[in-house]
């Protein structure tokens, strides 16, 4: 990798820090001898792809000139070369206009559901090509690339008891009254947004990571908003100011937090497995 980069920038590291968190990849901060710095995710066990499909989730996210991404400088099978964002505490406005622009996000639209390439959800491959049916039916997207796909993985991976087979085929039957009357657009998600995929940049706004990009409802990115613990309440009041929300999309969250938690009931193990049943269970 050391070497890899060094040819491309034409000049030589002069230091390799690592940084914490992250449970898929791990990343680095490169110093090289101009004083440069530069963020690096490396992860010997990816897929080939990997990096190439958040590189393309990132070049998407900037092509909207509405919220900040990393710049991608360089990109292998291996590791992810990207800009290093300079971290800042939040001032009192920060919520307010990373809520605001979150909603222009929301506002980049696409004629069709998905998008054009597949890509990946933490380590797990995320289906995003629709079919003919698919591409401007939301309910057909997003039962069967989101909640058929992940149901399916939970019974190649031993997960499914019998408890969650039967919650879960009454599910099927009520899906169309749970999503038929939203009016989903088909907006540009982050498409895996919490607290720990976005920074605070060095001039004090949000600047979004960790991507899986693809165009679907817009509520789908809020609900993941509020999976583990949500955002301050400034956040969701500008949103819904600068892009109101539609009625009943409080009763939509579970449905869309579902696809996260068979997620994590996936990549995590059975710790998961009562919190997908309850989700279901809200609308049984």
């Amino acid at each position: 990798m050391k070497n890899k980069i060094e040819s491309f920038l034409n000049e030589r590291i002069i230091s390799i820090n690592p940084v914490s968190g992250g449970c898929i990849n791990e990343s680095k901060i490169l110093i090289t001898e101009s004083g440069k710095s530069y963020f690096v995710k490396t992860n010997n066990n990816s897929v080939k792809d990997m990096f190439f499909k958040e590189a393309d989730g990132l070049y998407e996210l900037a092509k909207s000139n509405t919220i900040r991404v990393p710049e991608v400088i360089y990109t292998s099978e291996d590791f992810l070369l990207i800009e290093n964002i300079l971290h800042e505490k939040k001032d009192k406005l920060f919520w307010e206009n990373f809520g605001r622009n979150f909603a222009k996000l929301h506002r980049y639209v696409s004629g069709n559901f998905g998008f054009y390439e597949d890509n990946y959800i933490g380590s797990t491959p995320q289906l995003n090509i629709p079919s003919s049916v698919e591409k401007d039916n939301w309910t057909e997207f997003y039962f069967n690339k989101r909640l058929l796909y992940q149901y399916k993985l939970t019974e190649l991976n031993g997960y499914a008891d019998a408890e969650l087979r039967k919650c879960f085929t009454l599910l099927e039957k009520k899906l169309d009254r749970i999503l038929g009357n939203c009016k989903a657009e088909a907006s540009l998600l982050h498409g895996d947004l919490w607290n720990g995929n976005f920074i605070c940049d060095e001039t004090g706004q949000a600047c979004l990571i960790d991507p899986a990009v693809y165009y679907g409802h817009r509520e789908a990115d809020l609900a993941m908003t509020k999976l583990f613990g949500g955002f301050d309440d400034r956040f969701y009041s500008a949103y819904n100011e600068e892009y109101g929300l539609e009625e009943e999309f409080e009763y939509r969250e579970n449905i869309y937090k579902l696809y996260h938690v068979f997620n994590h009931l996936n990549l995590f193990g059975r710790g998961y497995l009562k919190q997908a049943i309850g989700l279901i269970k809200y609308y049984l």
